[in-house]
């Protein structure tokens, strides 16, 4: 399938799961089903509330995620990833393999940057 630049969806995509939060929110609700609000805030205890209030409300809106609220004091509110959010797994598992291995190429490119600089500067001594 050849792809449009101009018609390029990726953008889309990217707008799902954009920021450093919503991915870490996907792949616990994958990991572990159904979580609570706390549980979530504890599993990413960096996360404030109205942030991670903010992300499962626009995850909820394109849903990826769903909110079951319980009728009983005090409220119960549990949320889990749905079927559609489900389809984001493969993407974000390629997207984790890129960024370790793009993470350990920029290391070996600091690394060899590190030495030529380290080089020049020893040849270009008295």
């Amino acid at each position: 399938m050849e792809i449009i630049p101009e018609q390029c969806k990726v953008v889309v995509a990217l707008d799902m799961i954009v920021g450093k939060w919503k991915p870490l929110v996907i792949q616990h609700l994958i990991s572990k089903d159904t979580l609570r609000f706390n549980e979530l805030r504890r599993l990413m205890p960096d996360i404030t509330q109205r942030m991670l209030t903010l992300h499962l409300r626009e995850l909820e809106e394109q849903d990826i995620v769903r909110r079951v609220v319980y009728p009983q004091v005090p409220p119960k509110v549990e949320y889990s990833i749905t079927e559609y959010g489900r389809t984001l797994e493969p993407i974000l598992h390629s997207m984790h393999v890129w960024g370790a291995a793009h993470v350990e190429h920029m290391k070996q490119r600091n690394a060899e940057a590190a030495a030529d600089a380290e080089s020049r500067a020893a040849s270009a001594r008295p």
